[in-house]
């Protein structure tokens, strides 16, 4: 899912009523591809289930499947986020973290827009993050009233490539004797809400300072050559980690700031502090720090977290070698 562009002469229109509705104009305005525009058709339809209350169908059911006419009013209805979360952690029984990642990005640009517009007061996917691992939602006919709850999120640490996870206690793997490059990878293994693992891996790839890669603003990517443009404030470059996860994060935003907080910035934030798309402000050191020391504590042994400077390590060049002539 690339960058793209939104169209604001939607803003005339007066606001539509129902749920289906409002995803066909924002999808109308969304500057995308046909194969992209399924995608996202096929991904905030799939939410309209879990918002009345209803499990979404699955496997080939959930392609030819026609959603529940839902008022877009119920958004804004206090149970409207409880009712996503659990929404999110049927579907995560079906789907894979990928596909649970991409669909969930789809829903957050589209609230974003909507909000942006006056069209829902609320956010109800601002808080929204992938559920715990191995509480699979028991099977329940589709178009059932979905029961399950999801808990808080259980760090997943890779320890050697796609086929070695091992979920539960992290400690198992970044115990006392375990160094700095073995904590950057547990780190970037945990599950985590698509903005923090979107910055973690762009710390990690590219080794930048903290305070340079949050002063990015969307128009100083070059997401094709996985670099920064010359109107950024220094050079950068990434790896497949980021590029996999950047155009999901910037989904439907074009302008601001690349790292943005969870509300609306505050009166007297400067503009180019404020994404023009919903409101929020310029995410801070000091909260980028707070979350990934709150988020790396299971993984602690002395159970304090850690900081942000773990990510810039990379395996010692010695150790790489030793690894290579071992497998000769």
């Amino acid at each position: 899912m690339g960058e793209h562009r939104i169209d604001d002469a939607d803003t005339l229109r007066p606001a539509p009523v129902e749920y289906g509705a409002a995803v066909d104009r924002y999808l109308a305005a969304a500057d995308l591809g046909s194969a992209s525009r399924r995608v996202y058709r096929i991904s905030l339809l799939g939410w309209a289930w879990p918002l009345v209350d209803r499990r979404a169908p699955t496997g080939r059911e959930r392609r030819g499947a026609r959603p529940p006419v839902v008022p877009l009013a119920l958004l804004d209805a206090p149970e409207a986020a409880e009712r996503l979360r659990r929404g999110l952690a049927d579907r995560a029984g079906t789907a894979r973290p990928r596909t649970l990642d991409r669909e969930l990005a789809c829903l957050r640009a589209a609230t974003a827009w909507w909000s942006a517009r006056g069209w829902i007061a609320a956010d109800p996917a601002a808080g929204l993050t992938p559920p715990t691992p191995g509480t699979d939602p028991a099977p329940v006919p589709a178009g059932a009233p979905v029961s399950v709850s999801a808990g808080a999120p259980v760090p997943a640490v890779v320890v050697a490539g796609p086929a070695s996870v091992v979920t539960g206690p992290a400690s198992v793997i970044a115990g006392p004797t375990a160094d700095v490059p073995d904590r950057a990878r547990a780190a970037l293994a945990l599950r985590a809400p698509l903005r923090e693992l979107t910055l973690w891996h762009l710390l990690h790839e590219s080794r930048a300072a903290v305070e340079q890669v949050l002063a990015l603003d969307i128009d100083h990517l070059d997401l094709p050559r996985r670099r920064t443009k010359e109107s950024a404030p220094g050079p950068l470059r990434w790896g497949p980690g980021t590029a996999r996860l950047l155009p999901m994060l910037l989904a439907g935003r074009t302008a601001g700031p690349v790292f943005v907080t969870d509300r609306r910035a505050p009166a007297g934030t400067a503009t180019a502090d404020r994404c023009p798309v919903t409101g929020r402000g310029r995410l801070s050191y000091r909260r980028a720090a707070e979350l990934f020391t709150t988020a790396t504590r299971p993984l602690d042994p002395a159970g304090r977290g850690w900081t942000l400077l773990v990510l810039r390590d990379r395996t010692p060049r010695n150790r790489r070698k030793r690894g290579r002539q071992g497998a000769a």
